[in-house]
């Protein structure tokens, strides 16, 4: 007896543990955000007054109509394409339902400086049409790349899989049954995607259609490039070129606002519109053959993306890094390490504080665990400027104190000890990844049966040890794909990387960033080409989850 009344103490000692330290994570994790919200509170009305003098109308338009245009963009290229891929049959389909995917391995930073290249006036393409019409600058009419128009279809082109793969998701779990019924009453094809289909899919693609347009804030590299003022663009500008913290602060205070607005979007469409599946057999299993003509157009329709939005890309940096680039040496291995090595320890840092969240979940469902992990999930929703502004303030106002105090004690002077050190990067992607391992670790812990839990109980194990020898091998997958998709998140990250690295310390997104911006469009493929290379990975990853998740639906 005593043994035992030892066992459930030490159980109720771990569950206690892991209770506190899901809350404190979740507390420290939440800080950025805690920081800008204060700012804004606190601000100066003179700060106030003169952003609204001077750059806040410019930064509201410009983010208000790229949002509408890349809103617009990702929904006639996704819903079209979701619908024709899962509800219709035609050759190529196969093929075309995962490849449709593919764009999403392309930064838009990196897609919009390769365009920029074929598409600018000493480009390729202008070239041609200079010499084989004779005409001169300012004789004709050209599509101008670094424009609004420019970055809002750059976004649109690898942005469309969000709402892509949201929509084919609810088209492919809709009942053969609705559409059936909807021929009984008289419905074409044409009536019953608008008429039904549509609005029995439309949570789901609100849902794609919020995270596309939050991607859309959180872009720096892109409207930077094409010199379009939005919120990020001002962030930094403010940062960097006034160092007014408090005002880069109110802006992002602000884009705070425009983000919690989607939130509450995308979960009002969700609360408010619900809609159950009959259990029947699945749409799919009925799909629409469509003929020669049809599909034709289904093709062109669906292949235009690929080509437009990952071919043509990659065959243009694979070009310039091969022949027109200067040859990678040192420095270019030395940044590729810097990329992978912060890559790979934020990625370790990331899983390992979701793996204890999500079972301090598993173990203890209460109001303030759940809270937590809520919290700590909600980085992601946010533009990494907005996590670098929030991170740098307390991580500057510790490192003060700290040199403060040691030169009271001894009189010696230290230097910085997390902010402008790679701790800073590390805590700001920590914050900004969570939520993608959180939901790959909860999804994986899901599948495993309580009653392997209450089988290591009973062998004495602490919920600690049953977690580590028990369930982390048994998450062996889902644990690798989370620290998967945190790598390469964190190998494109562009703006809380130039925020907040240390000084003369280079990844290649900020070199890529850097050489374009420097107009050596050519030397920024081969660091350009790696990120793009790398972030295949998980998009195949993705599409072999969906194909084995369909099985005979795909």
């Amino acid at each position: 007896m005593a043994e035992l009344s030892h066992s459930r103490a030490s159980n109720s000692s771990s569950w206690n543990w892991l209770k506190t330290a899901a809350i404190v994570v979740a507390a420290v994790l939440a800080l950025p955000i805690l920081v800008v919200l204060v700012n804004v509170l606190i601000g100066d009305a003179e700060v106030w007054q003169h952003l609204y003098e001077t750059v806040l109308a410019e930064y509201v338009s410009n983010s208000l109509l790229l949002m509408l245009g890349v809103g617009l963009g990702v929904l006639l290229i996704g819903v079209p394409c979701a619908w024709l891929t899962s509800m219709c049959e035609f050759r190529g389909r196969r093929f075309l339902s995962w490849a449709l995917l593919l764009p999403m391995a392309m930064p838009a930073y990196i897609i919009a400086y390769t365009y920029t290249g074929i598409l600018d006036f000493a480009g390729p393409v202008q070239t041609f049409i200079r010499d084989i019409t004779g005409w001169r600058y300012g004789e004709y009419w050209f599509f101008e790349i670094r424009s609004l128009g420019g970055a809002m279809t750059m976004l649109t082109l690898v942005l469309y899989p969000y709402v892509y793969l949201m929509s084919r998701a609810a088209f492919l779990e809709q009942s053969a049954n609705t559409l059936e019924v909807s021929r009984t009453l008289g419905y074409s094809g044409r009536m019953a995607f608008f008429k039904l289909a549509l609005p029995l899919a439309r949570p789901a693609i609100v849902t794609g259609l919020s995270l596309a347009l939050m991607e859309t804030l959180a872009d720096y590299g892109t409207v930077q490039y094409f010199s379009v003022n939005t919120f990020t663009t001002g962030i930094l500008r403010t940062f960097y070129g006034f160092g007014d913290i408090a005002a880069a602060s109110q802006l992002a205070g602000i884009l705070l606002l425009f983000v919690a607005m989607l939130i509450l979007l995308e979960r009002y469409s969700r609360h408010r519109i619900q809609y159950h599946a009959s259990g029947l057999k699945q749409a799919s299993n009925r799909r629409i053959v469509l003929n020669r003509k049809h599909t034709g157009l289904a093709l062109v329709l669906c292949g235009l993306p690929i080509v437009i939005g990952f071919v043509i890309p990659v065959v243009v940096l694979a070009y310039w890094a091969a022949f027109k680039a200067d040859m990678p040496g040192s420095n270019f291995v030395q940044l590729a390490w810097n990329s992978f090595y912060l890559a790979s320890m934020a990625s370790l840092i990331v899983v390992s504080l979701a793996l204890v969240l999500s079972y301090a979940m598993r173990l203890n469902r209460s109001r303030s665990v759940k809270a937590s992990v809520g919290i700590a999930g909600m980085g992601y929703a946010l533009p990494g400027t907005i996590i670098a502004i929030g991170t740098i303030v307390p991580l500057a106002w510790l490192d003060h104190r700290i040199i403060d105090f040691v030169r009271q004690v001894s009189g010696e002077r230290v230097g910085l000890m997390f902010s402008g050190t790679l701790f800073a990067l590390l805590f700001a992607y920590t914050v900004r990844f969570m939520a993608v391992s959180l939901g790959a670790v909860q999804n994986g812990l899901g599948k495993i049966k309580p009653s392997m839990d209450m089988a290591g109980r009973s062998l004495g194990m602490t919920p600690f040890k049953v977690l580590t020898r028990i369930h982390v091998p048994l998450l062996k997958g889902s644990v690798l794909t989370a620290m998967l998709i945190v790598f390469v998140d964190v190998l494109k990250e562009l703006p809380a990387t130039l925020v907040l690295r240390p000084f003369n310390f280079n990844t290649l997104a900020v070199r890529a960033f850097e050489l374009a911006s420097d107009e050596r469009l050519t030397d920024a493929a081969p660091a350009s080409l790696m990120i793009v290379l790398v972030g295949l990975v998980p998009v195949i990853l993705l599409s072999r989850s969906i194909s084995s998740r369909s099985g005979h639906s795909q």
